[in-house]
């Protein structure tokens, strides 16, 4: 790590200096670099010759480009290399000498076979940062498997909390097998750096995809661990509080979250039905839990009769938690996703420019641009990284 930064630099973002090289493909790992760049670290991505990352070739395409790829790849440079190759493993020691974190995301032994495994990288490099994201970590009789989204979260439980009781088994709808690996490999790489800050010493930060999963099971853990029971769907409603759930309104679906017992009097003043306050099945949140089906049916016999709107207006007013049910479409326009700077204007390598999601992490002392560098040319920063390697 750079001990002098600029001022300009240093605006960037916290790890303005560090430089990261990433040799991950697909999702998990560049998710990772992603919001290591996007917190100001350098990140030089090394691709496969000619093909470069796997999700180039994954869509949505326009004009022939991955939105995939460049969405998660934003402000990345790219170097193509084949670690196989004499003259490119020259390249590639020449990066490794300057950086300051290493990321990858191949299966268990594939970086040792190649000559740059941990244990050859940490006595060439002892300052260095290797992080190894993975389906199932460097450990245990499983390391070796390779593994996709979909295989860890069915493997980790989530799979079997998502969707409605009876129905076929549901994969949450966004990759969280992947993007919860991402983040915490990040939370990783940033440990790690601070303590090699104090310590002058890098370290293997290991991250298993399917360690995430179970990290991410909050609830249903307890639940298990107190009845011995696995739990299973419950649609959208909470396990554990009631009521908290999507509920049918004249026009379509609200959600509300009535966590205690005195926003469940409120709500219940807000639709009229005060008497239910006195109903025997619904005095405790335990209660109205156990009768989750029954309190669904008194709620919407009101809501059924106005359109979302007026509900989500006097709900709010009344100070109940309460929501729309929205679309991709319809949260990315919400006005307070877009006063918070949550989509912003990237580019695809050829330059056409393309909508993204913003950085959720927003630090007092460091900018937030509307707008990120494109994602890069494979190969397209070669010129550049060789003159600054003095080769």
């Amino acid at each position: 790590m750079m001990e002098e930064r600029s001022d300009d630099a240093d605006r960037a973002g916290p790890l303005s200096g560090v430089m990261v090289l990433d040799l991950s493909r697909v999702l998990a790992g560049p998710y990772a670099t992603m919001m290591l760049a996007e917190l100001g670290a350098r990140v030089v991505k090394v691709e496969a010759p000619g093909v470069g990352d796997d999700s180039r070739q994954i869509g949505p395409f326009k004009e022939g480009e991955s939105a995939y790829f460049a969405s998660i790849n934003r402000g990345k440079e790219s170097i193509a290399l084949d670690l196989k190759a004499a003259g490119d493993r020259v390249i590639f020691e020449a990066l490794l000498a300057r950086a300051d974190v290493l990321v990858e995301n191949f299966r268990p032994g594939v970086m040792a076979r190649l000559g740059y495994g941990w244990e050859v990288l940490r006595a060439r490099h002892p300052r260095l940062v290797y992080a190894a994201a993975s389906g199932f970590g460097q450990t245990g009789p499983e390391a070796a498997r390779p593994a996709y989204d979909m295989i860890v979260q069915a493997m980790g439980g989530v799979m079997s909390v998502t969707g409605h009781e009876g129905g076929p088994p549901t994969r949450v709808g966004t990759s969280i097998g992947d993007i919860t690996a991402g983040l915490f490999t990040v939370i990783g790489v940033q440990a790690a750096l601070w303590h090699r800050e104090r310590t002058g010493v890098g370290q293997l930060v290991d991250v298993a995809m399917l360690d995430c999963q179970i990290a991410i099971l909050e609830n249903a853990i307890a639940r298990y661990a107190v009845s011995g029971v696995a739990p299973g769907p419950l649609g959208a409603r909470h396990p554990s509080i009631t009521p908290f759930a999507a509920y049918a309104c004249a026009d379509g679906h609200i959600v509300i979250a009535a966590g205690n017992d005195g926003l469940w009097a409120t709500l219940l003043g807000v639709l009229g039905a005060e008497t239910l306050a006195n109903d025997a099945r619904f005095l405790s949140n335990a209660l109205r839990t156990e009768h989750a089906e029954l309190v669904a049916e008194a709620l919407e016999a009101r809501l059924r009769e106005r359109p979302c709107a007026h509900w989500l207006a006097v709900l709010e007013a009344a100070g109940v938690p309460c929501g729309p049910l929205q679309d991709v479409a319809q949260a990315l326009n919400h006005p307070q996703v877009r006063a918070r700077n949550m989509v912003i204007g990237t580019a695809f390598p050829g330059g056409a420019p393309l909508l993204a999601a913003g950085n959720p992490v927003k630090l007092s002392a460091h900018a937030d641009p509307a707008t990120r560098p494109p994602a890069p040319v494979l190969d397209g920063d070669r010129a550049a990284i060789l003159a600054e390697l003095g080769l």
